[in-house]
């Protein structure tokens, strides 16, 4: 039986796509995938493409520049698509690829847990940090 180096193991867990490992590319993508901008991009296209003004509309507290990075990243990772229209003024919609809809389920669901379980976790909150005084 072969003996197996440190470095070996090492290099086949990263073939493997284990998260655990700082340099996973996995990690860099769960990183993505959790920011708050990003579930809320992806579950406002939910219905359908829509406009840049339309995004900045329902998700209220991005800022401009916040939901351009979002989207680039978004349309990098192959999540969302862009698609510019000729006309004047020039039209930009954004929708998700399929990619995109394969995890819309999930992000879904991580905002309709959040959205129905706040006033539990607010109680925690408050009795933790009454604990804590």
């Amino acid at each position: 039986m072969a003996t197996v180096t440190a470095a070996q193991r090492r290099a086949e867990q990263r073939r493997a796509y284990d998260a655990y490992l700082a340099e996973c590319p996995t990690r860099q993508l769960l990183d993505r995938i959790s920011d708050k901008w990003v579930s809320l991009v992806l579950t406002a296209l939910a219905t359908g493409p829509r406009r840049y003004s339309e995004l900045r509309r329902i998700i209220a507290g991005v800022s401009e520049k916040m939901l351009t990075q979002t989207l680039r990243t978004l349309e990098r990772d192959g999540l969302v698509s862009r698609a510019v229209t000729v006309s004047v003024p020039v039209r930009v919609d954004y929708a998700l690829t399929p990619l995109g809809t394969s995890l819309l389920p999930l992000m879904t669901s991580i905002k309709e847990w959040a959205e129905s379980h706040i006033e539990e976790v607010e109680r925690a909150r408050t009795a933790y940090d009454t604990d804590q005084d």
